[in-house]
């Protein structure tokens, strides 16, 4: 493992004023090739394969939202195991990590929110937040030592197994959806598919902390942005989640659509989440602004 480790952080280079490693630029060329295969999408268009991209946007998306996120990073909600897992399956066909490399850099950006410590901190500009932290994973890592809060996810084998073994589950996706459909299946599977469920994902820690209402005083530049909140499956009511990060619901109000609240509310009905965990109306009321305006002004 440490041996590992030594490899993928070995330095490669000084590009664009600052150092690179072999993850650094391993990282850099999926990018790149993702966004190449979106760009070719429209020359391959069809029908099915367009609404693969759709069924595989919604089903990997969930996979961050519901596992990655409210799930194994916040503990909203139980699951039977079979299911947990099933869940973290589909987030690791988005490729946006391992769920222990995932949680970890959500929890500590919940720790150290808007701070030099906060993984992608709104306050080094729009790109860091967005996309420059995860391809500097010197700067990542080294801001708070590495995996140390994800104990709970290291114990286990399946986890630790994806998370050595992340980038092999997508590329045999990909070859899966090359041989049953050709470029088709693969521009838009792969290359429509992943890059706007990443770059829905990476807007919340950007546009999130930039564009949008505060509803609750949290201490930190987290807005609900709506339109945030339908292309990252109700994930754009960021100020409700860092008011109450716990709660497995994030659109509190009805127009506030969630569809993750909707999947977690189904298997509520049908008795497979349990002790599903969101705010009282009182809570809601203590932490809203106007009340923490009225107490200024009084």
């Amino acid at each position: 493992m440490k041996l590992l480790v030594k490899i993928v952080m070995m330095p490669c280079g000084e590009y664009f004023g600052r150092k690179w490693n072999l993850l650094d630029i391993v990282t850099a060329a999926v990018f790149l090739t993702m966004h190449c295969l979106c760009v070719m999408a429209p020359f391959h268009f069809t029908w099915p394969a367009f609404w693969v991209a759709v069924a595989l946007y919604v089903v990997t998306g969930v996979g961050v939202t519901l596992s990655f996120h409210r799930h194994l990073a916040h503990r909203s909600f139980r699951i039977p195991k079979w299911l947990e897992y099933l869940f973290a399956y589909f987030g690791v066909l988005s490729l946006q990590g391992s769920p222990i490399e995932w949680v970890s850099s959500h929890r500590y950006h919940h720790q150290f929110t808007d701070t030099v410590k906060d993984v992608h901190s709104p306050l080094q500009g729009f790109w860091f937040s967005h996309m420059g932290w995860i391809l500097d994973s010197g700067s990542r890592f080294g801001k708070y030592g590495g995996l140390k809060n994800v104990e709970d996810l290291k114990r286990q084998a399946f986890y630790r197994f994806l998370h050595h073994t992340f980038l092999l589950h997508s590329f045999l996706l990909g070859t899966l959806l090359y041989v049953v459909g050709g470029l088709p299946f693969l521009t838009w599977g792969m290359g429509v598919r992943m890059v706007c469920l990443f770059h829905s994902t990476m807007l919340v820690n950007s546009a999130g902390h930039m564009w949008g209402q505060q509803v609750y005083h949290t201490g930190d530049t987290s807005r609900n942005n709506w339109w945030l909140g339908l292309l990252a499956l109700g994930e754009g009511w960021h100020n409700n989640h860092h008011a109450f990060d716990y709660s497995a619901r994030q659109g509190f109000e009805w127009w506030q659509i969630d569809v993750t609240w909707y999947v977690i509310r189904f298997l509520e009905a049908i008795r497979l989440a349990t002790d599903v965990k969101t705010p009282t109306e009182a809570q809601k009321e203590r932490k809203a602004l106007h009340r923490k305006t009225m107490a200024t002004q009084n």
